[in-house]
């Protein structure tokens, strides 16, 4: 398919009726006894999570996203009585995440400002107290572009880091839609067992129905899991508002993956199988980094980023997917990297052919969603039937809602 034919697209071809009683605002009490349905080649099951080790062939390869929510919500209150919210999404100097988080007196920090029109140019101060003393959280404005803001952060006590300057000071910033604020249950609910990396300002949702016995049961029967990290941006919930996708602008999101994980994706010969689409879209997006090697382009800040439509230009499909693994192992090794770091703005809807990924384990998404439009190109024209299906055996929907194991194609 051509690129001109996937950006015309209609959003409201993925739509249906979502009432706010299928939204889950609490998760269940136990994790893994969320509900799960099973798709495969066209055949739906209802099972319960706890099952899925027995869904999935010995030996597959399970991708997790192991990225951590951030307290990326900070309450400033001016002199006035006004209460200004500044969103942290994603580090702007230093800009990579664990350096700027290892900060001991200022950073900047791209940001969300609610409540803006009250904030003119004066700082805003955050006194706070912890193990360290007391210590004074400002906030400065440096620029605005579009939506986003510049925000220079400075403190004036060395002993605290950022990183726990936003875990004493800041909000865990649950969806929008559940249109609650965040209680002291979400700090560990809203976490899958397994986060590790802090960066995300959301949940990979997919992953909070894991357990440890869920994981032991996947080690038993021989699943092999391994790890990338996708810090997942506030652009996840942003919704398409053009009538045809190609006027929606994706995100961008950074994405690490491990060189052990290039060595177990090419020794894998059974099912691979991403935990969320968080893992599906970093995956994926490897194989477009893999062709500017092949190319010979090789990979430097400007080009090692996966943009929004070069999965549709026909001269990037060129390549059987192993060569361009291949190529970025053989990139790995000779620059001695453990780990690749890239960003990725991919957008994969109906029309987008599959490089690597066989099974997709996900929520339930909004309607008219960039997330929809994914699960689409997954299983084609049989996510109506699918969530038609969820809608009327009364699966809970959304972030801490049930979840889907889907196969594709002949899976």
């Amino acid at each position: 398919m051509k690129n001109s034919s996937v950006e015309s697209i209609a959003i409201s071809e993925y739509n249906y009726h979502l009432p706010d009683e299928r939204i889950a605002k609490y998760p269940l009490g136990k994790r893994d006894h969320s509900k799960l349905l099973h798709y495969c080649k066209g055949a739906i099951k209802v099972q319960s999570f706890f099952e899925l080790p027995e869904l999935l062939p010995a030996n597959s390869l399970m991708v997790f996203n192991n990225t951590r929510v951030i307290h990326a919500r900070l309450l400033f209150k001016k002199p006035t009585g006004a209460t200004i919210e500044v969103f942290c999404l994603s580090p702007h100097a230093p800009k990579d995440y664990a350096q700027s988080f290892e900060q001991t007196a200022t950073n900047v920090w791209s940001c969300m400002v609610g409540n803006a029109r009250k904030w003119k140019d004066e700082p805003l101060m955050l006194p706070l107290k912890g193990d360290g003393g007391d210590v004074v959280l400002c906030a400065k404005k440096l620029l605005t572009e579009g939506q986003e803001h510049q925000i220079v952060f400075s403190w004036d006590n060395d002993a605290y880091t950022f990183s726990e300057l936003l875990e004493m000071a800041g909000n865990l910033p649950i969806p929008p839609y559940l249109n609650r604020a965040t209680e002291k249950s979400d700090e560990n609910t809203y976490q899958t067992v397994y986060s590790q990396v802090e960066g995300s300002v959301a949940a990979p949702t997919a992953g909070l129905h894991f357990t440890d016995d869920v994981l032991k049961a996947l080690d038993i029967k021989s699943i092999e899991r391994t790890e990338v990290t996708l810090h997942v941006g506030a652009g996840t919930f942003k919704p398409v508002k053009a009538a045809q996708i190609g006027g929606h602008e994706m995100h961008t999101e950074l994405i690490a993956v491990r060189r052990d994980t290039i060595e177990k994706m090419l020794a894998n010969e059974n099912k691979l199988v991403v935990v969320g689409t968080t893992s599906l879209r970093t995956i994926e997006s490897l194989y477009y980094i893999g062709v500017k090697l092949l190319r010979g382009e090789g990979l430097s800040a400007n080009n090692i980023a996966v943009k929004q439509w070069e999965p549709y230009d026909e001269a990037n499909n060129g390549y059987a997917p192993r060569e361009s693994l291949q190529a970025i192992y053989a990139y790995m090794l000779e620059h001695n990297l453990g780990v690749l770091i890239a960003s990725t703005q991919i957008m994969i809807a109906p029309g987008y052919q599959f490089k690597f990924v066989d099974g997709l384990l996900t929520n339930f998404h909004q309607p008219q969603s960039t997330l929809l439009l994914l699960v689409s190109a997954f299983v084609g024209n049989d996510w109506r039937k699918i969530y038609d299906f969820a809608m009327d055996n009364d699966f809970r929907f959304l972030s801490y809602g049930d979840s889907s194991l889907l196969w594709r194609g002949e899976s």
